[in-house]
């Protein structure tokens, strides 16, 4: 590679890094307001403009706070599961693309931190890297409250990542059968749904895919152990849960990571149903270049906005609730769609076979 190749994928990943720390700000500050504004209270307003320093004084007062180690604690484990949590949540989203790739003299830098030929699988496994961060957490604090939280994310990680994965391949299929040469690389997916049906309707895969999209929606809320489905840190029943024992910067790493897990999250399901960065562009060349990261982001926080939503209305579900969701609704859901959407792909591409 040369020197200006290399400048560039630093670039890249630079600018990818910068949007995460960003948007997960705002982020914490959004669920705030939002929530507070759903059940009638004020919420943050104290810390800059409408109080969206909030969360940056929070993460300052975390930052120089005292973490404390308890006695029994599996020490090396201990230290490493806030790792664990974090890096997995920034790589994932290393693979969405958001926004239109543009040039610099001869190059052309995609909005994207790394165009992986394996972008879902890659997703798919650092996504269950993230569930040993929460159980190893959990067994190291030493503590019973924290392990019982590990053992639940084991159980629900297995239940929905499943789920999740059977949507995925209902778009890998869709995809491959519009003629990408590889359905497993997020731009590719993007770039499949460019243009329209009828010159009115996106060709989005949620129109094909409106099932997949249900069953990945629900999903991700719980692999992000998000409410309903946020049984590894019940206060009431377990104190905390798998960080029960985590305190100061430690602490805000598992914080950290799930709220930037919120936004991959969101971020790949409009990637995958919604078209991701495609948009109609207009106006100045300027304003056409940064419309499709507008449009990315606007779909993303529709998604994001859902999570706040679900959060303010709905009760956290009973264990046996969750496990019953999981293994007897939408596996087999998802299947049944899977086999459905195959068999409707094959009659468009081979015709039937009575014919």
């Amino acid at each position: 590679m040369t020197w200006e190749e290399i400048a560039i994928v630093v670039l890249r990943v630079v600018m990818t890094f910068v949007l995460l720390l960003l948007v997960t700000v705002i982020n914490v500050w959004a669920e705030r307001k939002i929530v507070a504004d759903m059940q009638s209270r004020i919420g943050p307003n104290r810390a800059g403009p409408w109080g969206i320093l909030q969360t940056v004084a929070d993460g300052l007062k975390l930052f120089f706070k005292e973490s404390v180690t308890p006695r029994k604690v599996e020490l090396g484990m201990y230290l490493l599961a806030p790792f664990l949590a974090v890096i997995p949540a920034f790589l994932i989203f290393m693979m969405v693309p958001w926004g239109a790739p543009f040039t610099i003299g001869e190059y052309e830098v995609a909005l994207q931190g790394a165009d992986l030929h394996i972008g879902l699988l890659f997703i798919l496994a650092m996504s269950s890297m993230a569930v040993y961060a929460v159980v190893l957490a959990g067994w190291s604090s030493g503590s019973k409250y924290p392990l019982i939280g590990g053992v639940r994310a084991t159980a629900q990680a297995i239940s929905y990542e499943a789920a999740m994965g059977l949507a995925m391949v209902a778009v890998v299929l869709w995809t491959a059968s519009l003629g990408s040469e590889n359905a497993l690389s997020l731009a590719s997916i993007v770039e499949a749904q460019q243009g329209t049906w009828g010159g009115i309707i996106p060709r989005w895969n949620i129109f094909p895919q409106v099932a997949a999209f249900v069953v990945f929606l629900i999903a991700i809320v719980a692999e992000t152990n998000r409410a309903p489905f946020d049984l590894v840190e019940a206060e009431q029943e377990i104190v905390g849960g798998f960080h029960t024992e985590y305190s100061g910067m430690r602490f805000a790493m598992f914080f950290l990571a799930e709220y930037v897990n919120i936004f991959s999250m969101s971020a790949i399901a409009a990637t995958l149903f919604l078209g991701g960065w495609n948009g109609p562009t207009f106006g100045p060349p300027i304003v056409a270049a940064v419309l499709p990261t507008i449009w990315f982001l606007i779909k993303t926080y529709v998604i994001v906005f859902l999570f706040f939503w679900i959060r303010a209305t709905l009760p956290r579900l009973r264990y046996d609730q969750l496990m019953s969701l999981g293994w007897k609704r939408l596996i087999p859901a998802a299947l049944v769609w899977l086999i459905v959407s195959t068999v409707a792909i094959g009659f468009r591409q081979f015709g039937a076979p009575w014919s």
